[in-house]
């Protein structure tokens, strides 16, 4: 009798439940640096000449090579080494090749995942790639293949998923690169749309697109690094210590083991360069060279359009996925003229969707040295869209948007579905050489945090984080003429929150009388508060117990639902508040304190509250899925402060699932003087001692500094590593 696809589901979840819960109880011992740097195979790799990779006790490299080629390669097997099980998941991913890890439960993410097709702009992008490009990335797929055949021991994952050793191909690594590089809108639109229906739509979406807070968790869906903020700062030479400038970029991304990046340091003919890259990408995001620094956050660009499409438009794919523990299935993949169709009649128009080359523009980055090099190298850089900010060894600071987009002034709809009878823009896109950039201010500093960009003709996007944490920047630096690496990290370890605090104090001049005891102390606690989210306030801790109390008093279900798919709940819910009348908001007021402060432990904190919960993507599952968290630590900050550990309204204890992943700081007087911290570590080996080592400097201020010259590597890292060919 044949299988139905519901109980192929549910014999497929049995099986893949046993399955980890077999590899649960197995012992996880630490495994130290030695052992996982001996796991590297060194003879007979892909080489011209010898290269030395040297490391330090953080299992940070400094990559030591005659050749490009040589550096390239040697990079590919140092990702490889680092975070062969994360990469190796993400191409299945970027494949829609789940269900061969987990059977048939993701079976129709692979649907998803096929008709959203990450890949499809690749063979494009190959096409147009300088000769140069390409051969970094030959080499680069190279490296990750001579580390994956010939290892002598493979990551857990390989046994916990069944995966096979299966060689890169430079089309593998970009495509990789298009599915972390997903807009921030798409996708998760879909869930939007369900308050299409709604009598109040219109004036929904006005409020959501026009109140800087419109942005999606798409990495909920794909369990890939897709959401995106951060903060990122440069400080002209006349207000730093030393009297050359300093940038510090503090990337905001899903807080999970692996972490999101990795640290790596490299010295070739043509690249001297540090910093943060993405695994499996084979350029430095966020670091320096000898000439240059670079830095930027999400700019949030309206680089997808959701399209509805008549049925006779839509085309259907027939392809057949693998099952582990099943038979494979036949699924039908839709297609339009305008995009893979993701939900009924709607189509996805993504900019990614089209060949581009961020590969030769980041490396051109990582050569770059000077201004004019630097604008050069982002205007061919399209998507993930950045604000992309920089600093260089002769004194000068500035600032670009790197992306491409439909040429249009505004968005030519009060809806979030377009009709396709016009190309909107589509046709000749703008590039990032036609907006507005910043250079050399007066001011002597230049801030981002993904708040709206200035006014320049071009339609930018529908979202874009309140200013908050733009204005607190912006206050710090100004209240400083000499600027020190302390400073900076003072600055990204930053937890106040102005308007909350601005809100506690109108909450309390609207706040009827209350009783004399444990209401009375709630109050007092609100008014002794300084607007800091500290791990040991027990202010920050009653403000957002009645926050949240009183959101659920005056906010509907219904809207409260809209507003959490939106980066700014709480400024939205805020609106709501002051819009309520005043005798319905003090009855709600009266209500929420009583709530609130008969939630409130005697001794409770924010930390004991808001948590670093650090763990394997696997601790969402059930039974086993606690064997997978690593860390469970107080934290500070919260959604809209420097130091970002993002939460939902709620009056339990819970983790912090985004946020602040990982910290660089460049002193462009001295080429040593760099500085990084992960949230976690550098290795992906579950259970090394490199895995979650760096835990303490990210909450701390002891960063661990990262050399640009070769000879400093070569006398402070104290594992060294020969690679013969």
């Amino acid at each position: 009798m044949p299988t139905s696809p519901r109980l192929a589901r549910i014999i497929g979840g049995t099986r893949l439940l046993a399955h980890l819960l077999q590899h649960a109880v197995r012992p996880r011992p630490a495994v130290s640096l030695q052992t996982r740097l001996a796991m590297v195979p060194l003879d007979k790799a892909p080489l011209d000449q010898p290269v030395t990779i040297h490391w330090d006790d953080h299992h940070i490299p400094f990559i030591d090579a005659a050749t490009d080629h040589d550096a390239a390669t040697a990079l590919g097997i140092v990702h490889a080494h680092l975070r062969l099980g994360q990469l190796e998941v993400l191409r299945r991913l970027s494949h829609g090749r789940l269900s061969e890890m987990i059977g048939a439960a993701g079976a129709e993410l692979d649907r998803q995942l096929r008709a959203l097709d990450p890949g499809r702009a690749v063979p494009g992008m190959l096409a147009m790639m300088p000769a140069a490009t390409r051969e970094w990335l030959d080499a680069f797929a190279r490296g990750i293949n001579h580390n994956l055949m010939r290892t002598p021991r493979l990551p857990p994952e390989f046994s916990l998923f069944a995966l096979q050793r299966e060689t890169w191909t430079p089309a593998d690594v970009l495509t990789v690169g298009r599915l972390m590089s997903a807009d921030v809108n798409w996708l998760v639109w879909l869930r939007l749309l369900q308050f299409r229906s709604d009598p109040d739509w219109p004036a929904l979406w006005r409020k959501l697109a026009e109140a800087d807070s419109l942005s999606f968790d798409s990495a909920e869906l794909l369990g890939a690094p897709i959401r995106s903020g951060s903060n990122s700062l440069v400080i002209g030479p006349a207000r730093t210590q030393s009297g050359a400038p300093m940038i510090a970029s503090d990337p905001h991304l899903p807080l999970v083991l692996p972490n999101p990046w990795l640290i790596a340091a490299l010295k070739s003919p043509s690249y001297n360069m540090v910093g943060l890259m993405l695994p499996g990408l084979p350029f430095v995001a966020l670091g320096r060279n000898s000439w240059i620094a670079w830095g930027g956050t999400s700019l949030h660009a309206a680089s997808s359009d959701v399209v509805a499409v008549a049925a006779s438009d839509i085309e259907h794919a027939e392809q057949q996925i693998k099952v582990r523990w099943g038979k494979p299935r036949t699924v039908q993949v839709p297609n339009s003229p305008w995009g893979p169709v993701m939900s009924d009649t709607l189509a996805l128009r993504w900019m990614g969707h089209r060949p581009s080359d961020e590969v030769t523009a980041m490396l051109a980055v990582n050569r770059a040295r000077n201004w004019d090099e630097y604008r050069a190298a982002l205007d061919g850089f399209s998507v993930p869209g950045q604000n992309m900010l920089y600093a260089d060894t002769e004194g000068h600071i500035g600032k670009l948007m790197a992306v491409h987009l439909p040429r249009r002034n505004e968005f030519p709809s009060d809806d979030l579905v377009l009709s396709p009878d016009r190309q909107q823009g589509w046709d000749d896109p703008v590039t990032g050489s036609e907006l507005a950039h910043e250079f050399d201010p007066v001011h002597g500093f230049i801030a981002s945090a993904n708040e709206r960009p200035p006014e320049c003709g071009v339609f930018i996007g529908h979202q874009f984080s309140r200013p908050d944490r733009r204005r607190r920047l912006d206050h710090m630096l100004s209240a400083t003429n000499n600027a020190t690496v302390a400073q900076a990290i003072d600055i990204q370890r930053d937890v106040h929150w102005e308007q909350g605090h601005a809100q506690c104090r109108q909450l309390l001049r609207w706040m009827p009388p209350v009783p004399a005891g444990r209401q009375q102390r709630f109050i007092n606690l609100l008014a002794s508060w300084d607007g800091n989210y500290n791990v040991n306030s027990r202010g920050a801790l009653a403000f957002e117990l009645l926050s949240n109390a009183l959101a659920r008093l005056l906010v509907t279900k219904r809207r409260l639902a809209a507003y959490s798919l939106a980066w700014g709940t709480r400024r939205l819910v805020w609106s709501e508040i002051v819009a309520a009348p005043p005798d319905r908001r003090q009855r709600a007021l009266r209500i929420a304190v009583r709530q609130a402060a008969r939630t409130l432990r005697p001794r409770a904190t924010w930390g004991s509250q808001h948590r670093l919960r650090l763990g394997h993507p696997l601790t969402a599952l059930p039974v086993i899925g606690r064997r997978w968290r690593f860390t469970d630590l107080p934290v500070g900050g919260g959604n809209d402060t420097l130091f970002k550990t993002a939460h939902g309204l709620t009056d339990r204890i819970h983790g912090c699932g985004y946020g602040s992943t990982a910290r660089h700081i460049s002193d462009l007087s001295d080429p040593d003087r760099n500085l990084f911290a992960l949230a976690g570590g550098q290795d992906g080996w579950p259970g090394s001692t490199t895995f979650i080592d760096q835990v303490h400097s990210f909450l701390c201020s002891d960063y661990i500094t990262v050399p640009l010259r070769a000879e400093t590597a070569r006398a402070t890292f104290p594992h060294r590593m020969d690679l013969t060919p």
